[in-house]
């Protein structure tokens, strides 16, 4: 048996991870598209490193796009097998995927405009939404704690990551030569006092581990802090300087937080009356499944759903679909809040409401989650005092923020504790991936102290054995 990372190989997305069995079976964990790496970008995401038609099976962890954006590529190329995920995932991806097969076809279109025919060749998107519907129908969903046939002589278990809704850590037992092997895949490992969601849960003994590595060397702020601190700006920024708060959000998983977070603060008394505005149609969509799982929510959520129905939404917030209702907030003076996507900031409307305030002085762009260096959000915190948005040069006289408590991604605390129910010394390898390379060398020595034999950070395209 061997095994391949063709992605989230001392980087941060992308993430596939292919297991090819003694009998030559093959089974994909995950087939995430690459984001915010530049101009490489696009070069990485058409080549997977493997033939997509000779895949038998694949197993996704959770529904964020660099874990589930290239499926539909996937299946383009030829894949026909079976697509595992929770009910959440499925329900997630499904828009998700949408949205980015819409994207794709109509940065094709702009990009074959741009170029006014100057090559007969037209220019092909990744996958389009036909691509993207014939990819749904393959999936298949297991609710967590249920062991499921893969394929034959193999098995698999879903436990709650904690990440988002639906995230799945993947277990499998592996039989040959009349031998178990077990290989747990941890997809994105969220966060042990999480404001929506359950906490990781503990899994079975494993002799192989494939570990995320985002936060490996840092530690997050207290999660019960994060009101406080958007209280704060929102306080500083909008009713001290009268300027506009953007925050950029992941649609998936943060912009939940955020409108929770404002909801306990409304709840409280203390939140301005002043407009929040929710731009993004995605986002808008992925609240409406959130509120679909409550059985995912922890135990302070569930208590809050006794006295309020709705804990995404509170007076003074504004959910905007339209292109002309987004385009007219640039034209709005006064006060606000906008919450839209991508939480990298690289793409979608976001990007537009940055470009039109990041010049004024009064504004404020606080990023609320990770943020790929070459990505808009990342040269930003990296202390850019001019950036091209859409090829034009922009003064950053704005203030450049980051609420650093609002990870989904755990720290190295909690991807510790993640690992605390297994005993190292029958750990015989652990992969680290989904993460930048000095991260993961960190912690990969935080592991080794704590007794973990074997530690390796594989590069992209490297494929070792299991014995």
């Amino acid at each position: 048996m061997k095994i391949a990372f063709h992605g989230a190989a001392q980087t941060v997305t992308g993430s596939k991870h292919l297991i090819t069995l003694k009998n030559g079976k093959k089974i994909l964990l995950d087939c995430g598209m690459y984001q915010g790496l530049g101009d490489e970008t696009d070069k990485l995401n058409h080549d997977f490193g493997f033939i997509s038609s000779e895949v038998d099976v694949m197993i996704l962890s959770h529904a964020h796009i660099d874990h589930c954006g290239l499926v539909p590529k996937l299946v383009k190329e030829g894949y026909q097998g079976k697509i595992f995920c929770t009910p959440g995932t499925k329900d997630l991806t499904n828009i998700l995927l949408m949205d980015s097969a819409e994207i794709q076809e109509s940065d094709a279109r702009f990009l074959e405009k741009k170029r006014q025919r100057t090559s007969p060749e037209l220019l092909q998107p990744l996958y389009n939404i036909e691509d993207a519907k014939r990819a749904m129908l393959l999936f298949e969903t297991v609710e967590y704690g249920q062991w499921f046939d893969v394929i034959e002589g193999v098995q698999a278990l879903f436990t709650d990551a904690g990440h988002i809704i639906g995230s799945g850590c993947v277990h499998l037992v592996v039989k040959e030569d009349g031998k178990d092997t077990r290989i747990t895949f941890s997809g994105d490992v969220g966060r042990y006092r999480d404001v929506i969601l359950r906490s990781p849960e503990i899994f079975p003994q494993a002799d192989y581990i494939i570990m995320e590595s985002t936060y490996g060397n840092s530690l997050h702020e207290d999660v019960k802090d994060t009101p406080q601190l958007l209280h704060e700006w929102i306080n500083k920024v909008c009713m001290e300087r009268k300027g506009k708060l953007i925050l950029p959000a992941f649609s998936v998983g943060r912009t939940q937080e955020i409108l929770y977070d404002l909801n306990q603060l409304e709840a409280q008394g203390v939140l301005p009356k002043i407009p929040f505005y929710v731009d993004s149609p995605l986002s808008i969509e992925a609240t409406d499944v959130v509120k679909r799982f409550p059985q995912y929510f922890n135990k302070q959520i569930q208590n809050v759903l006794k006295n309020d129905d709705d804990p995404f939404m509170f007076p003074g917030v504004t959910y905007i679909k339209s292109v002309e209702e987004s385009k007219s907030l640039n034209f709005r003076n006064g006060p606000m809040v906008i919450i839209s996507a991508s939480g990298m900031a690289d793409a979608g409307r976001v990007k537009h409401h940055i470009s039109n305030n990041i010049e004024n002085s009064r504004n404020a762009i606080v990023m609320t989650g990770y943020c790929e260096p070459n990505s808009l959000g990342g040269r930003l915190l990296a202390g850019a005092k001019e950036v091209g948005i859409f090829g034009v040069e922009h003064q950053v006289n704005a203030e450049i923020g980051q609420i650093r408590s609002m990870s989904a991604h755990g720290d190295y605390d909690d991807l510790c504790q993640w690992l605390a129910c297994q005993d190292p010394k029958l750990v015989k390898k652990l992969f680290l991936v989904h993460g930048e390379p000095e991260v993961q060398f960190a912690f990969k020595n935080r592991l080794i102290k704590k007794g973990f034999l074997d530690v390796l950070v594989p590069e992209r395209h490297f494929e070792t054995g299991l014995s």
